[in-house]
């Protein structure tokens, strides 16, 4: 149950908070904190200015833990977490925001300076303004409105700040998991607001499989008028996407909990072979695409396209190998009947008057990172989804109204 005059009071409070959420937006969005694999120096003078704001607002139980990178500034990579105790320590509600940004790509495609926010029409535009610092400024301000109201959230609210999302988590979430092991709980309430669609119906509670392969077909090359000289590595390769097609029907099931419900074998990019028209191409390379349901394992599918691969090799006289460029099984899904889901979805009815439903997507987010420790997470966020693109925004209301959101949760009590 939540208290309806106390929401009032922390919904009022979030909308005052409007000029000062705009402002903070601004003020981080000019501290670039790209990983040293983007370029940049790592996210150190971001989060210490963060942790100086929370400490200047009254905000004191916060913990520094910082993962050792050689080549970031000061040979570190900061994570925060910040705690606030709530009327019951039966769980906690963990909000889970990340500090780095992507770099700002072609300039020329910028209408504006990526890093100064330029407020216009209702939106932030900016690098980073989306991701992630709509939802870090929604979690941040959601802390210090129960802090300024002297509000109790109904369990312990805790904020986790973490590095390097963008560029796989190492020194980010999987550090303080792996060096904090105790530090969440699986009755606790987890969510990583990073993820979402413009109506903020979706709750991401489950994700497909992944695996990127490349494919080398290997023939001998030849002159185009004498094509019984050499083995056309290109035909041969183009026997083998059809033949791919047989995936399809192979891993079949369907899961609606997933859009779309089904695992996806798409064929994507295509190496350039031979450079001229009469000269038959004695190496052909493609890649291709797998999004594959929890239903099935990475292995068995790899084992059915190597078959697949073996009957091309056996027709076609030709080589064929395979280079896994990124392989992960499918992270457990998170129980579409678990509270993490309930509250999140009567928080969501509550403030965009919309039913959110659990879904599955086909991409890849940190919260897996969570799932493979054996976590209930959800991510959730009401975003326009224009992350990594150039005029990146954020959507003001978005900002606003997410952290009432995450206000009404921190209220629920059941």
């Amino acid at each position: 149950m939540v208290n309806k005059a106390i929401f009032k009071k922390l919904q009022k409070k979030i909308e005052e908070y409007r000029p000062q959420m705009i402002a903070f937006q601004k003020e981080i969005t000019r501290i670039k904190a790209m990983s040293p694999a983007s370029g940049g120096e790592g996210e150190w003078d971001k989060t210490i200015y963060i942790k100086e704001f929370l400490t200047k607002k009254g905000l004191t139980d916060i913990v520094q833990i910082d993962a050792p990178d050689p080549q970031a500034k000061n040979q570190k990579r900061p994570n925060l977490i910040v705690r606030m105790p709530g009327k019951s320590a039966k769980r906690n509600i963990w909000i889970m925001a990340h500090t780095d940004v992507v770099p700002e790509g072609d300039l020329k495609k910028w209408d504006t300076d990526p890093f100064e926010v330029i407020e216009k029409d209702g939106k932030l535009y900016g690098r980073g303004t989306e991701d992630n610092q709509q939802s870090l400024t929604s979690a941040i301000f959601t802390t210090l409105a129960f802090h300024e109201l002297h509000l109790q959230p109904a369990y312990n609210l805790n904020l986790i700040i973490v590095a390097d999302e963008e560029t796989g988590s190492k020194y980010g979430i999987s550090y303080i998991l792996k060096n904090k092991p105790d530090l969440l709980k699986k009755e606790d309430i987890i969510i990583v607001p990073d993820a979402g669609l413009p109506d903020g119906s979706q709750i991401e509670v489950a994700e497909k499989g992944i695996m990127w392969m490349r494919f080398i077909t290997k023939g001998k090359q030849c002159h185009a008028s004498t094509p019984d000289m050499g083995i056309n590595a290109f035909r041969a390769a183009s026997h083998l996407v059809v033949r791919l097609e047989k995936l399809k029907k192979k891993f079949n099931i369907k899961n609606k909990v997933f859009e779309p419900p089904k695992s996806t074998f798409e064929p994507t990019k295509k190496e350039a072979n031979v450079p001229n028209v009469n000269t038959i191409p004695g190496e052909d390379i493609f890649y291709l695409d797998c999004r594959i349901l929890p239903e099935y394992s990475v292995k068995e599918v790899m084992e059915e396209i190597r078959h697949i691969c073996d009957t091309v090799e056996k027709d076609f006289e030709v080589k064929v190998e395979i280079d896994t460029t990124q392989r992960e099984d499918a992270a457990p899904a998170t129980p579409i009947d678990s509270p993490v889901v309930k509250k999140l979805t009567a928080a969501i009815k509550a403030i965009y008057k919309i039913k959110a439903r659990p879904m599955g997507i086909g991409g890849g987010t940190v919260a897996a990172i969570f799932r493979r420790a054996g976590l209930h997470v959800a991510a959730w966020s009401k975003i326009d989804d224009v992350c990594h693109q150039p005029n990146e925004y954020c959507i003001i209301d978005n900002m606003v109204n997410d952290s009432k959101v995450f206000a009404h949760i921190c209220l629920q009590d059941d």
